[in-house]
């Protein structure tokens, strides 16, 4: 294995914990998660010599995982996305803990029930921290585009909280 093989290797995977977390945006279930990591990450395996030492591997990754969940979903015709899993909340009393999980959950089916580019776009904004420009390049989309899903996912999602909210709101009285 040659000098560059296994610096590529090395750092792909100091990258998969943002992978994992990326793919489990994209594809909203554990085992999807799974498939699409593995998925991206044998292609990416596959095809390294592809990747240009200038370019940063998160974001050439991020583009290969993009185009595999397309290829995925293609293939296989999957269901819209399903809620994460339950995350544990720590709380004084069982009410706050409640009252948290139904905040997670409301959070979690506004994310999975957004248009698939502005959830990849919120996704590796967000959770990712990358800037605009860095998602513009992941995602080979002019800048404006990254701005104007953005915008358009964080409206969504405050809408679709507020309707969630309202909701409750509305059930308990």
């Amino acid at each position: 294995m040659s000098e560059d093989n296994l610096a590529f290797r090395k750092e792909l995977v100091s990258l998969l914990p943002r992978l994992r977390r990326f793919a489990l945006a994209l594809a909203g279930r554990t085992d999807l998660a799974e498939d699409l990591l593995h998925s991206a990450l044998e292609r990416a395996l596959r095809n390294w010599s592809g990747f240009q030492a200038d370019r940063r591997l998160d974001s050439w990754m991020f583009k290969i995982m993009q185009n595999s969940w397309v290829d995925m979903r293609r293939a296989e015709a999957r269901s819209p996305t399903q809620p994460f899993e339950d995350l544990d909340f720590e709380g004084e009393d069982g009410r706050q803990t409640i009252e948290q999980r139904d905040e997670m959950r409301a959070a979690r089916a506004a994310f999975a029930n957004l248009a698939e580019e502005h959830r990849t776009v919120l996704a590796l904004v967000v959770f990712e921290g990358l800037t605009y420009v860095e998602v513009s390049e992941a995602l080979s989309i002019p800048l404006g585009t990254v701005m104007s899903r953005l915008s358009r996912a964080r409206s969504a999602m405050a809408a679709l909280m507020q309707r969630a909210t309202f909701a409750k709101v509305k059930k308990q009285n």
